[in-house]
């Protein structure tokens, strides 16, 4: 194992010399391994293995003040700058319920985890038993440097050895029912009966459907699909009428959530980009195959959100009005959608 890690080193040693713009990320595809076997290499440098006690660790992090939160998927990158306040555990889901930072955290998917200096940037990075990133955060010109290395002294493993990396199976579609053995009535009916939008990932397991095929079998008027071209023209709109949104951006063991305003749009190559003070969002617009406006019945009346997805169906990013439980959609956003889409 040894001897693999100092191979490993010496190859990412001389792709960082020779890309040196290239991301981890990047470099960990282009060497067909895994971004965590890469960190691995810097282990007893600029690496510190962390024990896997995620819970307490999550707790420490409000001690840093004001910090960046990072969560991606393989086509979009969700940033959003704050404090880590209001956290909580529960035996499905660990809640993080700021005013700024909004996760919700699957554990049970989480199991390594990093303090990281690199570049003259600290953070602290976590990832699935396949290597793969669920969360990053990093320290920012305003965090408590002193709180950071108190953490990592709380939480370094007394081990610091890389471990083995189990290979994660090739992404493919999830196999789907044909429609015509799903209880299509059934599922409209559920559908329409819906009285807050969080049930329907249960619609999803009870009625055996993934989410896109959800979509097209969705109930009259409550799903329709749409372009990327009328997604840019929303996000336009939210940001030139300052319309304040949601962004839902999420992998197998975290969910980000940014709630406000989108201000500066860019782009970025194939990259789509919000590049705001405390927000940043990178959206891979040529690898979203399809754009759905999604209709869901709440008892605050309807809930619009728009939803982008890959080749394979999975969820990229999804898009509300900023609204809370008990307040109806906001009437700006409607019409966004209205005027877009």
């Amino acid at each position: 194992m040894i001897t693999e890690t100092n191979s490993l080193k010496q190859k990412y040693e001389a792709y960082k010399t020779a890309n040196p713009k290239k991301r981890i990320r990047e470099a960990a595809q282009e060497l067909e391994v895994t971004e965590a076997e890469l960190l691995m290499t810097g282990l007893g440098q600029q690496v510190i293995f962390l024990q896997p006690d995620f819970e307490k660790i999550l707790e420490s992090v409000t001690s840093l003040g004001y910090v960046m939160a990072l969560t991606r998927n393989e086509y979009c990158v969700n940033e959003r700058k704050g404090v880590y306040e209001d956290i909580s555990f529960t035996p499905h889901a660990g809640l993080v319920l700021g005013a700024d930072i909004d996760l919700r955290l699957f554990l049970r998917q989480w199991k390594h985890g990093f303090a990281v200096e690199e570049n003259g940037r600290k953070s602290l990075q976590f990832f699935d038993a396949n290597g793969t990133a669920l969360h990053k955060i990093y320290l920012t010109e305003r965090s408590n440097q002193e709180a950071y290395d108190q953490l990592i002294q709380t939480f370094r493993k007394d081990t610091q050895e890389a471990v083995l990396i189990e290979k994660a199976p090739e992404a493919a579609p999830q196999p789907e029912l044909a429609d015509a053995e799903i209880d299509v009535t059934g599922f409209q009916e559920a559908w329409n009966n819906m009285k807050d939008s969080h049930e329907f990932f249960m619609l999803l397991k009870k009625f055996k459907v993934s989410r896109t095929q959800a979509l097209r079998l969705a109930p009259a008027g409550r799903a329709k699909e749409t372009t990327i071209e009328g997604f840019r023209k929303a996000m336009t709109a939210c940001s030139e009428k300052q319309v304040p949104v949601m962004v839902f951006t999420g992998n197998a063991g975290c969910i980000q959530i940014h709630s406000g305003n989108i201000t500066k749009l860019v782009d970025m190559g194939p990259w789509f980009n919000v590049l705001d003070p405390e927000f940043n969002l990178h959206l891979r617009e040529d690898e979203v195959r399809s754009v759905w406006q999604v209709v869901k019945p709440s008892t605050d009346g309807d809930v619009n959100s728009i939803e982008l997805f890959d080749k394979n169906g999975e969820m990229i990013v999804q898009f509300f009005g900023k609204r809370k439980p008990g307040i109806p959609e906001l009437e700006s956003w409607r019409e966004v959608l209205k005027e877009s889409l």
